[in-house]
C-alpha cells in the first residue's frame, strides 16, 4: 500500500500515503483552476462526507489529484501548479490519521463497505420518499453516488481486489439513475419526477408530450440504437444529431420551448376540451410570435419562407414543433450573432430548406442525391459543436475583426463595421450569395483593411471579393446635425416668422391683413425660403452619407444626386416666376425681372410653380391624416409601392409602419394645434409686431456721422442697430416653444389624470378617510371576476365599500395589505408597534360577522366610545346615531363586543359558568333590540368592567401559568360588576340559575359549595393558559391594542418613505387599470440584471472604514436614516450598538441593513424577488379554498417542512405556478472567476441563490484547454443555482470566443438572455430595486 513516490515517473501511478510534505488549510472545492475543473466534483464529496467517514473523504481527494495530474502532467496551466501543492499536502497531512481511523483492513473494503452503507441507508430511502423530499436532493445523491462508484473502483483497480457483485449492481443503477436525475432550471422533464407539483399542470404535460412525438422521422443509425437502449428522447434530439447542436443548448431551449408552449396553452379561451393534448390554436399564437421577424424579412426580400407544412393532419403539428425548435437551437447557440436578428434569419432560412428536404425525403438538385444538412449529417449523425464551429463561429471571426479595428473608440467611424452594419448586409437579397454552405471567398468574410490606402476602392475584377464597408449610415460629428436632425420645425419657425414679418410690415397691424393681395403676395415668398431651406437640407444628406458612399447602391446615390439638383432648380424656378408675379417691381425682385423680361405678367404662373412644389407636402398630410393607408404603403413590399418611396426614403427592413393609432394621432395634432396658435398669437403681437415700427423710424432715419465700434469703422447705415434690436427677440421666438410646451403639458397632464383617476389618494389622511373602499377597489381590480364588467366613465370612480355579511372579500384584501405591511417590517421602514397598528388579522373567522380594519383607524375609538357612554342620558337611538356617525367607532365597538364573548367561551368551560355567560348575553341582546339598554342598565360602572376586562386581556397576551387564581378573581369581579352594578334588575335571577345547578354536580364533598370559575372537581371551569395557536395571539394583541391605544395613530407610520409607499400602493387601487387576470392567464416574463464586479453584500471591515473625515459608511447611514435604524435594533433585539457585532447572525443582519441602503446587487435582487411574493400572493388568492383564505396566506408560509414536501399542498402549487410565471436571472459574468480565485464575492453570490431559491445565476466560464502542446482559451455561458448549500452547474453552452467584443453590459445580458423564461422581458440595472 504505501511506497516512495519521490523515483516515480510521472505517468506511473502515485501512492496514496505520503511521509514528506508541509500541511495546508482545508482545501476549498470550489477554488480549482479551469483546466481541472471535472475534479470539482470529487472534491465536492470529500467535503460533504469529511465527517462521517474522513478516510473515504481522503481517497477521494488522492483520486481527485490522480485526476489532476493526468489532466496536466507538467502543471502548466494557470494556477495548477499551486493547487496541485496545496492539494497534496492535504494529502500528506492526512494520510496517518485518516488510516487509524479506517474501519477495514483495506481501502478498497473501507470503500465498499462505505458505499454499499450510503446507498442502502441514504440513496435507497430517498428514493422509497421521492414524493416528499425535495427532486435536487435526490439528484444530488445519485451524483454524490456515481463519484464514490468512480473513486471506489480506483482504489480496487490499484489493489487488484474484486469489487462485490451488489455493489456493482447498484453502481450501475446509480449510473442509470444518474442519467435520470439530471440537474433542472425549472422543469423536472426525467420520468421520475412526473409528481413534482409544476409537472401536474395538463399544459406542461401536453406540450412536453407533443415534443415527443418523434413518429417517422429519419434516424441515423446510432441513434436508432440508442432509442432501443429506452432512453427518453424528442424532436429536439433528433434536431441536436442531425444538425449538430450541443446538448445543454437543447436541454434549455427544451425547458424554454415547453414553458412557452403552456403558457399559452393555459390563457386560451375557451379552454380547450382536452387539457392533456397541445391545442393547435396554442402551438399557431406561439409560431406567429416567433417567426414573425422572419415572415417580414421572407417578404422584405420577396422569398418564400421554408415553412412548408404536410397534408396529413397527424403530422402538422410535429413539422411545427420543428420548426420552432430549430430556431430556438439557432438563437440559443448563435452567441454574439444574437446582436444581428436577420443573420439569424438567413441561417434559419437555409437550414428550414434542409429541415423541410429530410422530413420529406426530397432529392438535391446539385447532388442528386438526398437533401442533408450542409454541416453535419451524414450517416453517423453530426457531433455536438459541428453547429458552432461551422456555422456561428465563421460569422463570429468577422465579428471580431471589425471590434478590433475600433480601437477601443478611437478608429473612425467609417473604418469598422459594428453588429448593425453587419446586419444590414442581410437587409438586400445579395445576402443570398453567400450560399448555404457558405462560401468564405465572399464579400462578407473579407476583413477590414489595416492600410488606409486601400479604403479607395479600386476595380478588382468582377468576381473578385472587397471589403464592403459601413452601410446606409456613417457617423460625422457636426454642429449642422442640430439643422439636419430638426429641418421641419426649423423650416416651419423661419417660415412663420417671415410670414408674421411680411405681415406686420405691410399690413395694417392685423394677421387679416394677410387676405389683402398686395400682403398676401408678399407672404408667398416664404416658398423661396423653403426652397432654398430644402436645398441646404439635400446639401448635408450628401456631407453626411459621403463617407459611406462605397458601400452604397447606384440608385441610392443617384437619388441624393438628383435631390440637389431637384432643390436647385426649385431655388431657380420660383424666385423667377415671383418676379414676373409684379408688375413694376423694385430692388432685387425688378432686376431680376430686367433680366428675364417682361412678357410674363399673370401671377398664376408662380402659383402653378408653387402648387407643383407643395404636391409631395400635401401627399405627407393626406398619409398623416390616414396613418392606417400610411403604415400598409410603408409595409408594403409591391414593386410599384418601393418605386414610389424611393424618393422620400431608403428600402430599410426596420422602422417601417411605426405610426400611432388614429385616436392617439388626434389627441398629438390637437395638442400641438393649440399650441403652436398659442404661441404663434404671442410671438405676433408680443414680439414682432411691437418692433416694426422701431424698425421702420430707425431705417428712415439719415444720420450723416455714425459712431460705430472699432469693429464697423465704416459703417455708414442704421443695419447693425436693427441687428441688435432683433436678435433677442429671434432667439426668444425659436427658444420659447419649450416654455408653451411646459405649459400645456401640465394643462393636458392634469386632465388626463383626472380622467385617469391618478392621485385618488395623496396623504394619510385621505387613506383614512377611504380605507373602506379599499378591498372593494381590490377586489375590482386585482380579484379576477367570472364574468368581466363593462367600466362606464366617471370622473371620481366608487367602489363598493365591504359590508359585515361580505367578509371573504376583506379577507383577501387582508392578505394583499398584510403582505405590504410586513414588507416594511422586513425593511426595517415600521417598528413593531406600528406594525401591530397597521396589520389586519391573517385569519378570519367568518362567524364573527364583522370586518376587522388596522388598528391605527380604530386607534382611541374604544375609549372614546367609553366616555360617551357612561355619562349617557337619553334614548339609545341617540347614542347609537353617534356612535354610528364615526364608521370606525361603530367597528371598534362591534368588534370589541364580539371579542369579548369570543374570549370568554374560549376561557370559560364549565357548564355552569357558560350558562351564566349566555344568560347575560341573552339578557344584553335583548335590551338592545328593545332599545331599553341605557333605561334597564347601569352604564357609570361601565369603566369598571373594562378596566377589569383590560387586566385580563393583558394576563392572556403574556401567557403566564402563575397567574391563573388572578383570571379566577378578574372573571368573577367581571361577573359582579356586570351583574350587581350595571344589570341590577337582572342579577338575581342570573345567580339564581348560577346556583341552582350547584348541587347536581358529583357527590365528591365540597364541590357543591364551589364559587363559579373555581376550579373544584375534576374539570376545571376556566381553561388557562388556553391553547396557543397563531390564530388566538395574533386576535388577543389586536384586541389589547383596541382596548389601551388612547394616543390618536394620525403619525402612523412615521417614516416619510413607508408613507410614500402606502399612498402610491393606495392610490393605484383607485386607477383606471383593466382587470387582472388569473396567475395562470397572466403574461410569463423574466428579468434580467447584469453584475460585473459591484459590491454585493458590505463586509464589517468596509462598513467600519472610516474616510478622510473620520466617517464610516455604517456611521453615514445611521445618521440619514436614524427612524429606520431604531427599528433595525429593536428587530434583532440589541440594546446597543455593541451587541451588534456579538453573534454572526447580528453581523449578518447589519450587513445587509446597509447594503440594502446602497446600491448593491443584493438590494436590486431582494427588490425584483418582490416580483415573485406577489404572484404568489396572487395565486394563493386565486386557487385557495374560503377555508385556507379564511386561515390566511401566513398559515400557508408557516407550514410545517413535512407538509410543504408534499407536492400536492398549496404551497407547492402556488410555487409550480410561479415558476412558471416568473424567472430571475443575474448575470454575474465573472462569477466563475471569483470562485476560482477564492474571492467573497463569489461566496456572497452564492449566499443570494440560498436565500432566494428560484434565483439563477448565469455567467462566463474561462476554461484553459490544450491543444498540440499549446494552451488556449475555451468560454462557456453556464447557468447554476443553489442546491444543498452550493451552486449547482445547470447548463454549460460553449461560446465561439471570448463574448465581450463591444460594450460590456449588453454583451454581458446577451450570453445570459438563453436562460430567461416566458414572453417578455425587463432587463434592470443594480441601482433599481423596483
Amino acid at each position: 500500500m504505501e511506497s516512495s513516490r519521490g523515483s516515480d515517473p510521472p505517468s506511473r501511478r502515485l501512492s496514496r500515503t505520503f511521509t514528506t510534505g508541509t500541511f495546508s488549510e482545508v482545501m476549498d472545492s470550489e477554488v480549482v483552476p479551469s483546466s481541472l475543473s471535472t475534479i470539482a466534483p470529487i472534491l465536492r464529496v470529500a467535503n460533504e462526507i469529511e465527517q462521517e467517514s474522513p478516510r473515504v473523504a481522503y481517497l477521494c481527494r488522492f483520486y481527485a489529484f490522480e485526476r489532476a495530474h493526468k489532466l496536466d502532467p507538467t502543471s502548466s496551466g494557470r494556477g495548477v501548479r499551486q493547487f496541485k501543492t496545496a492539494l497534496l499536502q492535504r494529502l500528506e497531512r492526512d494520510a496517518d490519521p485518516t488510516l487509524q481511523s479506517r474501519r477495514k483492513k483495506s481501502d478498497a473494503r473501507e470503500m465498499q463497505n462505505f458505499y454499499q452503507q450510503y446507498y442502502e441507508n441514504y440513496v435507497k430511502s430517498l428514493e422509497r420518499s421521492a414524493d416528499q423530499i425535495d427532486r435536487a436532493q435526490l439528484a444530488k445523491a445519485f451524483q454524490t453516488a456515481a463519484v464514490l462508484f468512480e473513486v471506489l473502483r480506483a482504489v480496487n483497480l490499484t489493489e487488484s481486489a474484486e469489487v462485490d457483485p451488489e455493489i456493482m449492481e447498484a453502481g450501475k443503477d446509480v449510473e442509470a439513475r444518474k442519467e435520470i436525475y439530471v440537474p433542472y432550471n425549472i422543469l423536472p422533464l426525467d420520468r421520475g419526477s412526473a409528481n413534482q407539483a409544476v409537472m401536474r399542470f395538463p399544459e406542461i404535460k401536453a406540450a412536453a408530450s407533443a415534443l415527443r412525438n418523434t413518429r417517422g422521422l429519419p434516424l441515423p443509425q446510432h441513434f436508432e440504437q440508442s432509442r432501443h437502449r429506452g432512453s427518453e428522447w424528442d424532436l429536439l434530439d433528433w434536431l441536436q444529431i442531425m444538425f449538430g447542436f450541443q446538448k445543454d443548448n437543447v436541454a434549455n431551449q427544451r425547458e424554454h420551448l415547453i414553458l412557452l408552449l403552456a403558457n399559452v396553452h393555459i390563457r386560451l379561451k375557451p379552454k380547450p376540451e382536452s387539457q392533456n393534448k397541445l391545442d393547435d390554436l396554442a402551438l399557431d399564437k406561439v409560431m406567429d410570435k416567433l417567426f414573425k421577424n422572419y415572415k417580414n424579412w421572407c417578404k422584405f426580400l420577396r422569398r418564400k419562407s421554408n415553412h412548408w407544412l404536410p397534408t396529413i393532419q397527424q403530422e402538422i403539428q410535429q413539422h411545427k414543433i420543428l420548426y420552432m425548435g430549430l430556431y430556438l437551437l439557432i438563437w440559443g447557440e448563435a452567441a454574439n450573432l444574437r446582436f444581428m436578428p436577420e443573420c439569424l434569419c438567413y441561417i434559419y432560412h437555409r437550414m428550414a430548406y434542409e429541415l423541410h428536404g429530410m422530413l420529406t425525403g426530397d432529392v438535391s438538385s446539385a447532388t442528386g442525391e438526398k437533401i442533408k444538412p450542409a454541416y453535419g449529417g451524414d450517416e453517423k449523425g453530426a457531433d455536438e459543436n459541428s453547429f458552432l464551429r461551422k456555422v456561428v463561429t465563421p460569422i463570429y471571426e468577422i465579428i471580431a475583426e471589425e471590434a478590433k479595428c475600433n480601437k477601443n473608440g478611437t478608429a473612425r467611424h467609417s473604418s469598422w463595421r459594428n453588429y448593425d452594419d453587419l446586419n444590414e448586409y442581410f437587409w438586400s437579397p445579395d445576402c443570398f450569395r453567400l450560399g448555404w454552405p457558405m462560401r468564405t471567398d465572399a464579400d462578407f468574410f473579407v476583413k477590414p483593411p489595416r492600410d488606409e490606402k486601400i479604403f479607395q476602392r479600386s476595380f478588382r475584377g468582377k468576381h473578385k471579393a472587397y471589403w464592403i464597408g459601413k452601410t446606409n449610415f456613417v457617423e460625422i460629428r457636426t454642429f449642422w446635425h442640430l439643422f439636419r436632425s430638426f429641418d421641419r420645425m426649423w423650416a416651419f419657425f423661419i417660415l412663420a416668422l417671415q410670414a408674421m414679418i411680411v405681415v406686420a410690415w405691410n399690413g395694417r397691424g392685423s394677421p387679416l391683413s394677410i387676405f389683402d393681395t398686395r400682403v398676401f403676395k408678399k407672404v408667398l415668398s416664404i416658398f423661396i425660403t423653403a426652397a432654398i431651406l430644402r436645398l441646404l437640407q439635400a446639401i448635408l444628406d450628401i456631407a453626411f452619407m459621403f463617407k459611406a458612399y462605397r458601400s452604397m447602391k447606384f440608385t441610392d446615390v443617384l437619388r441624393y444626386i438628383l435631390k440637389v439638383l431637384v432643390a436647385v432648380a426649385w431655388v431657380i424656378i420660383l424666385p423667377v416666376c415671383y418676379a414676373h408675379t409684379w408688375e413694376n417691381p423694385t430692388g432685387l425682385i425688378g432686376t431680376v425681372k430686367g433680366w428675364l423680361g417682361h412678357r410674363w405678367k399673370s401671377p398664376s404662373l408662380y402659383v402653378s410653380a408653387v402648387v407643383i412644389y407643395l404636391i409631395p407636402n400635401a401627399l405627407g398630410i393626406i398619409l398623416f391624416l390616414l396613418p392606417m393607408l400610411r403604415r400598409w404603403i410603408e409595409q408594403s413590399n409591391w414593386r410599384i409601392v418601393q418605386l414610389l418611396l424611393w424618393w422620400s426614403q431608403p428600402p430599410l427592413f426596420i422602422a417601417r409602419g411605426m405610426h400611432e393609432n388614429p385616436f392617439a394621432l388626434f389627441k398629438y395634432t390637437v395638442f400641438w394645434i393649440l399650441l403652436l396658435v398659442s404661441k404663434f398669437t404671442f410671438s405676433y403681437y408680443i414680439e414682432v409686431k411691437p418692433l416694426v415700427q422701431p424698425t421702420k423710424d430707425i431705417m428712415n432715419m439719415r444720420v450723416h456721422t455714425y459712431q460705430w465700434h472699432e469693429l464697423f469703422p465704416e459703417a455708414k447705415n442704421n443695419v447693425g442697430v436693427v441687428v441688435t434690436l432683433w436678435a433677442p427677440v429671434i432667439l426668444v421666438y425659436f427658444m420659447d416653444t419649450q416654455i408653451w410646451y411646459a405649459v400645456y403639458s401640465t394643462i393636458f397632464g392634469g386632465i388626463n389624470g383626472a380622467f385617469r383617476r391618478l392621485g385618488e389618494i395623496r396623504t394619510l389622511g385621505m387613506l383614512r378617510s377611504r380605507f373602506r373602499s379599499l378591498p372593494g377597489a381590490f377586489n375590482t381590480n386585482l380579484v379576477p371576476a367570472d364574468k368581466v364588467t363593462r367600466k362606464g366613465f366617471s370622473l371620481a370612480r366608487k367602489f363598493a365599500k365591504v359590508e359585515p355579511g361580505k367578509t371573504k372579500e376583506a379577507a383577501k384584501f387582508a392578505q394583499l395589505w398584510n403582505g405590504v405591511i410586513t414588507s416594511f417590517r422586513s425593511e426595517d421602514l415600521i417598528s413593531n408597534r406600528e406594525m401591530d397598528l397597521l396589520l389586519v388579522p391573517y385569519s378570519s373567522d367568518p362567524n364573527l360577522n364583522l370586518v376587522q380594519w388596522p388598528p391605527f383607524l380604530l386607534a382611541s375609538k374604544i375609549p372614546i366610545a367609553l366616555d360617551m357612554a357612561k355619562g349617557f342620558r337619553g334614548q339609545d337611538e341617540e347614542l347609537l346615531r353617534r356612535i354610528n356617525a364615526d364608521e370606525y367607532m361603530k367597528c371598534a365597538v362591534e368588534e370589541c363586543y364580539q371579542s369579548l364573548k369570543h374570549v370568554l367561551n374560549v376561557i370559560v368551560v364549565g357548564q355552569t359558568e357558560k350558562k351564566v355567560i349566555r344568560e347575560i348575553w341573552h339578557d344584553v341582546e335583548t335590551k338592545i333590540a328593545e332599545g331599553v339598554l341605557f333605561e334597564k342598565f347601569k352604564m357609570s360602572a361601565l369603566p369598571l368592567l373594562y378596566e377589569k376586562f383590560v387586566q385580563l386581556v393583558e394576563i392572556l397576551v403574556v401567557g403566564n401559568v402563575s397567574e391563573r387564581e388572578k383570571v379566577i378573581l378578574l372573571l368573577q369581579d367581571m361577573l359582579e360588576v356586570a351583574t350587581r352594578d350595571i344589570m341590577e334588575e337582572s342579577k338575581g335571577e342570573i345567580l339564581d340559575s348560577s346556583h341552582g345547578s350547584s348541587t347536581t354536580q358529583s357527590g365528591v364533598l365540597g364541590v357543591a359549595y364551589r364559587q363559579l370559575f373555581d376550579s373544584g372537581g375534576s374539570e376545571p371551569a376556566v381553561l388557562y393558559p388556553p391553547p396557543k395557536s397563531a390564530a388566538w395571539i395574533e386576535q388577543i394583541k389586536r384586541l389589547q391594542l383596541l382596548l389601551t391605544t388612547k394616543e390618536s395613530a394620525m403619525d402612523v407610520p412615521t417614516n416619510l418613505e413607508a408613507r410614500r409607499r402606502i399612498a402610491f400602493f393606495t392610490n393605484s387601487l383607485f386607477m383606471d387599470m383593466p382587470s387582472a387576470p388569473k396567475v395562470c392567464d397572466m403574461l410569463s416574463f423574466s428579468v434580467l440584471t447584469p453584475y460585473y464586479s459591484e459590491e454585493i453584500l458590505y463586509t464589517r471591515k468596509l462598513l467600519e472604514l472610516e474616510n478622510e473625515d473620520g466617517v464610516s459608511i455604517l456611521f453615514y447611514l445611521q445618521k440619514i436614516y436614524p427612524d429606520e435604524w431604531k427599528n433595525f435594533m429593536e428587530r434583532i433585539e440589541c440594546e446597543g450598538e455593541a451587541e451588534i457585532w456579538a453573534t454572526e447572525g447580528n453581523e449578518n443582519e447589519v450587513r445587509h441593513w446597509a447594503s440594502y441602503r446602497s446600491q448593491t446587487l443584493a438590494r436590486t435582487v431582494r427588490g425584483m424577488m418582490y416580483y415573485r411574493q406577489a404572484i404568489k400572493l396572487q395565486a394563493f388568492l386565486d386557487m385557495g379554498t374560503d377555508e385556507e383564505i379564511w386561515d390566511g396566506y401566513k398559515a400557508v408560509q408557516s407550514a410545517t417542512e413535512e407538509a410543504k414536501k408534499s407536492q400536492r399542498s398549496i404551497h407547492a402549487q402556488i410555487e409550480a405556478i410561479a415558476d412558471m410565471k416568473f424567472t430571475y436571472v443575474a448575470t454575474c459574468q465573472n462569477y466563475g472567476i471569483h470562485k476560482r480565485s477564492g474571492d467573497p464575492r463569489a461566496t456572497e453570490i452564492l449566499k443570494l441563490m440560498l436565500l432566494y431559491p428560484s434565483l439563477r445565476v448565469a455567467y462566463i466560464d474561462e476554461v484553459e484547454v490544450r491543444e498540440k502542446d499549446k494552451t488556449k482559451k475555451e468560454y462557456y455561458s453556464v447557468l447554476v443555482k443553489a442546491v444543498n448549500n452550493l451552486d449547482q452547474e445547470i447548463y454549460r453552452i460553449k461560446l465561439p470566443g471570448e463574448p465581450k467584443l463591444g460594450e460590456g453590459k449588453p454583451e454581458n445580458q446577451n450570453h445570459a438572455i438563453i436562460f430567461t423564461r416566458g414572453e417578455a422581458l425587463q432587463a434592470i440595472d443594480m441601482n433599481q430595486d423596483n
